[in-house]
């Protein structure tokens, strides 16, 4: 007798404990998602239940939801608590992002594979904004060239100053919009750094989240850099961001570098 697969009951509620995937399933199946965290803060006006952070969700809360799938990610939150969802007799799908290839491969995951949906438009759109790019020119010499690649600090966090370093998502994004990290070889993923004794640098990028740099709460620690304020949503999230993320960051980017061309090595 042959061995029938078994058929994994439809997913009609899901809890996201991820910002950027609570947006991507909202918008593409409204009505699917029924809980999320305190951080879910798009779409804008999301009526579902809050069932804490991403670093300490409420077990229980979610576990009285009865989600037929739980969506996470290996960076966002904390192991024990997602053995704790699985020891409750829930369903949960993990992701990893480091990169936008592994990006979009798991939005699929999760959208098609997990919640069973239609992969949807405003992903092949993303595929193709950045498919689409222009090719980064060669370091300029002079400053003379806003389209040539840079050379960043990218501060993630202050007091202390923590940085991007090796193997990130919002790394590789600025990679392919011409800008190089200089802690991308760091053997950490988000090292601490001292602003005054920075490797050869010519653009600090300074996003609005996880720590909120402003105009007036960054670029002052950078004085002899040009300094990019730039969307964290755009830069850190994975999901409807990225199909406009490569023209926002782009001309924050020009910008920032349009504005100071002597600066460039």
């Amino acid at each position: 007798m042959t061995e029938q697969t078994p058929i994994r009951p439809a997913v009609r509620r899901v809890v996201s404990l991820v910002p950027s995937l609570t947006e991507a399933v909202a918008v593409t199946a409204p009505g699917l998602l029924v809980g999320a965290t305190d951080w879910c803060t798009h779409p804008a006006g999301l009526d579902v239940a809050r069932i804490g952070g991403t670093k300490n969700p409420d077990v229980a809360a979610i576990t009285a939801l009865a989600p037929d799938l739980v969506i996470a990610n290996e960076e966002e939150n904390r192991p024990p608590d997602l053995d704790a969802l699985r020891a409750a007799g829930l369903r949960v799908l993990v992701t990893e992002v480091r990169s936008l290839p592994q990006a979009l491969t798991e939005l699929r995951r999760v959208l098609v594979d997990g919640c069973g949906l239609r992969r949807p438009d405003w992903l092949d759109a993303a595929e193709a904004a950045w498919r689409d790019l222009p090719p980064a020119r060669p370091y300029a010499v002079g400053g003379a060239d806003p389209g040539a690649r840079s050379r960043a600090i990218v501060p993630v966090w202050r007091r202390p100053w923590m940085a991007l370093g090796r193997d990130t998502f919002a790394g590789d994004l600025l990679a392919r919009l011409g800008v190089d990290h200089v802690l991308a070889g760091h053997t950490e993923r988000y090292p601490r750094f001292d602003p005054a004794d920075l490797p050869a640098t010519d653009l600090v990028v300074l996003p609005d989240e996880p720590y909120r740099f402003t105009a007036e709460d960054g670029p002052e620690a950078f004085p002899a850099l040009p300094a990019a304020l730039v969307s964290g949503r755009h830069l850190t999230w994975y999901g409807l961001s990225l199909a406009e993320a490569p023209a926002v960051l782009g001309a924050a980017l020009r910008a920032a570098r349009a504005a100071h061309p002597g600066q460039r090595p």
